[in-house]
């Protein structure tokens, strides 16, 4: 294999077949036209391609272009990397080569970078299969996370008519306009959406809330006091969850249906924070041991209390966790979905993901259905990527010390 006259054809018949599934899937779900992947002739052309790539250096960039195009164009033919169905528009096939032609050209001159033809050193052969690992990651790992959201998505625009005439056509008609979201328009007014939207949003609220009023005082007394016990209630703190919360289903509905919390908003922020202090707890406690215990004893010698260097001392210090912890406890609340679904019974009161599951019935057409899920992930969504760095660094800071 350390040959570059192997590696590069290697590399090339691989790097074909991911280029060509991925070309096939995205202009299937774009256009709703066929278009497949022919794997053994994926493999020859691929092979041919890295076999001229490795042969000829960057400066031919010309001859290399040429074996991309060359195959990009045989797609018109039976002998292509890629077949098109039956009535697939001219522009679409033309789309999907120039597409091929582009990722293909770029991918292996970045992946066959100083790549000789003949042998290779160890360098320079594990050098291509990181590059071509790299992108064939980002590819998988792209479309295991767009491919979902993307039919999610295009379902909810779409017409009941459309998704019995072919479900598994993804593209839309843009020239709708407005009537594209009428999925969206008779949640909110036919099916309450609104109220279980701002229902969720002031649970995970006041989730977070309790959560941090109670692992905040807990995860600083665990790092900074000793007493006895300290460090095995330190390493089991998430002990929790080993226990599945299915197993405590039933408990949980038998008492709080015998208590009267059942069916009640107030139910459910008592028993939310049950999930979420065990891991704030965790992660906050790795933060206070990493911050210097110089500057809260110098805070005590000046006359604070206990309780005023924790509020104008390590808080401060502590904001960039706070701020991780508090997302994390966010999202969890956001997403809950069984002890919802178990406890509550009262439309008036469900949270959005109770909401949700309420549409997935044989009487309530599958845009809907999709549409409350846009709903429910696209605020979450928008809210990590926005907050993205802010749970980085609490997720990290305090790894070292603590």
């Amino acid at each position: 294999m350390r040959k570059g006259f192997i590696t590069g054809p290697v590399l090339g018949a691989l790097w074909l077949i991911v280029m060509a599934t991925t070309v096939a899937v995205a202009m299937s779900f774009a256009t709703g036209a066929a278009f497949r992947p022919q794997l053994l002739l994926c493999l020859v052309w691929g092979a041919a391609a890295g076999l001229i790539y490795v042969r000829f250096p960057s400066q031919y960039a010309p001859v290399r272009f040429a074996i991309s195009a060359l195959m990009a164009i045989a797609m018109a033919s039976p002998v292509g990397p890629v077949v098109t169905g039956e009535g697939v528009s001219f522009s679409a096939i033309i789309v999907a080569m120039v597409t091929l032609a582009a990722g293909m050209h770029f991918a292996m001159a970045a992946i066959l970078q100083d790549t000789p033809f003949g042998a290779l050193t160890r360098h320079e052969y594990e050098a291509a299969v990181i590059r071509f690992l790299t992108g064939f990651g980002y590819i998988f790992f792209t479309a295991i996370v767009l491919i979902p959201f993307y039919v999610m998505v295009m379902t909810s625009l779409k017409s009941q008519q459309a998704l019995l005439q072919n479900p598994l056509d993804f593209s839309i008609e843009i020239s709708k306009g407005a009537e594209l979201f009428r999925s969206y328009v008779e949640l909110f007014r036919d099916f309450n959406f609104g109220t279980y939207l701002w229902t969720s949003f002031y649970v995970s609220v006041l989730t977070v809330f309790i959560t941090l009023a109670f692992s905040v005082p807990g995860a600083y007394a665990v790092a900074r006091f000793r007493f006895k016990g300290q460090k095995a209630f330190s390493r089991s703190i998430l002990l929790i969850y080993m226990v599945p919360m299915i197993v405590l289903a039933l408990p949980i509905y038998i008492a709080f249906s015998m208590t009267g919390l059942r069916n009640s908003i107030l139910g459910i922020v008592m028993i939310y924070p049950v999930t979420t202090i065990p891991v704030a707890l965790y992660m906050l406690q790795g933060y206070f041991r990493g911050l210097p215990t110089e500057v809260e004893e110098a805070g005590l010698m000046d006359g604070l209390s206990r309780l005023a260097v924790i509020w104008k001392i390590t808080l401060p210090l502590s904001l960039p966790a706070l701020a991780s912890v508090s997302l994390y406890v966010f999202m969890i609340a956001w997403n809950e979905f069984l002890l919802a679904f178990m406890l509550l019974d009262d439309p008036s009161k469900f949270t959005l993901t109770r909401g949700v599951a309420m549409l997935n019935s044989s009487e309530i057409p599958r845009q809907h259905l999709m549409a409350g899920a846009v709903i429910a992930t696209l605020p979450i969504m928008v809210l990590f990527l926005g907050l993205e760095r802010f749970m980085t660094k609490g997720l990290t800071a305090g790894s070292v010390k603590g």
